[in-house]
């Protein structure tokens, strides 16, 4: 039987997603170890896709198979009892036998969060970056309307992408400001139907210093030539988090 899980975790403490190296924390290997207590044999648990070290989830969608008589959605209570605090499953369904999680993804959507305060706020910093200068929201707008649409997103890619192709084809960019603990914060949300290694921490990156002066004229020549050096540093990985994928029926 195959059953999907809506698990949320706080990335600060994980080494990413993927299971690693011997002693290495990682999400998938916690999910797998407290499967395996819980039904007596091994269990290989696959996500949407791998989130980085220090990135976090809200509505990260991962996959098993196993055999067992507990109601599909019972298996939450069953296995968050079994987990750490930063990592917990919000919902546990069954799926169709041929369902993939990765796979079958047709879109994603992450926020990027950053402040503007005169230092770290330890409230803040866990899951938003702070900044130094204050973008202009309108020119961070502009930048996400130009990212928008399918492009050939070499340029907003890190060294060490596996990925066949570049093309990749944004839906959306929305930028909205708000006030936290009395100091501007910044969200980016940007929805996808998927994304190279680091391009949405690159995508924030080049909005950012849109809204903080930088010519718009480098989005264009990127998309053109593929040149990484157009395009802004990518952003730490606290300020990201995976906040929802979704499939062509719903799994909840």
């Amino acid at each position: 039987m195959r059953y999907v899980l809506l698990v949320e975790y706080d990335g600060t403490c994980f080494s990413g997603y993927q299971r690693q190296k011997k002693g290495e924390r990682t999400v998938q290997s916690e999910l797998e170890r407290a499967a395996g207590e819980f039904f007596g044999v091994p269990v290989r648990v696959a996500a949407s896709g791998r989130t980085d070290a220090g990135v976090h989830a809200r509505g990260q969608v991962c996959q098993f198979d196993a055999e067992t008589t507990v109601p599909a959605t019972k298996l939450r209570e069953c296995l968050n009892p079994l987990l750490p605090p930063d990592l917990k499953i919000l919902q546990s369904a069954q799926a169709p036998a041929d369902f993939d999680c990765t796979r079958g993804a047709k879109k994603k959507t992450y926020a990027y969060r950053a402040y503007v305060a005169p230092c770290d706020l330890p409230l803040l910093s866990r899951y938003a970056v702070r900044l130094s200068l204050a973008p202009d929201p309108a020119r961070m707008r502009a930048a996400a309307e130009l990212l928008c649409g399918e492009h050939d997103f070499k340029a907003f890619s890190s060294t060490g992408s596996s990925a066949k192709t570049s093309i990749r084809t944004i839906f959306r960019i929305s930028v909205e400001v708000s006030t936290r603990s009395g100091y501007p914060m910044y969200e980016i949300y940007t929805t996808g139907n998927g994304f190279l290694y680091n391009m949405v921490r690159i995508l924030a990156g080049e909005i950012f210093a849109v809204g903080c002066g930088k010519d718009t004229e480098g989005i264009v020549r990127a998309f053109e030539t593929g040149d990484r050096s157009l395009i802004a540093k990518t952003m730490p990985a606290a300020g990201l988090t995976l906040e929802s994928v979704e499939y062509e029926t719903p799994l909840f």
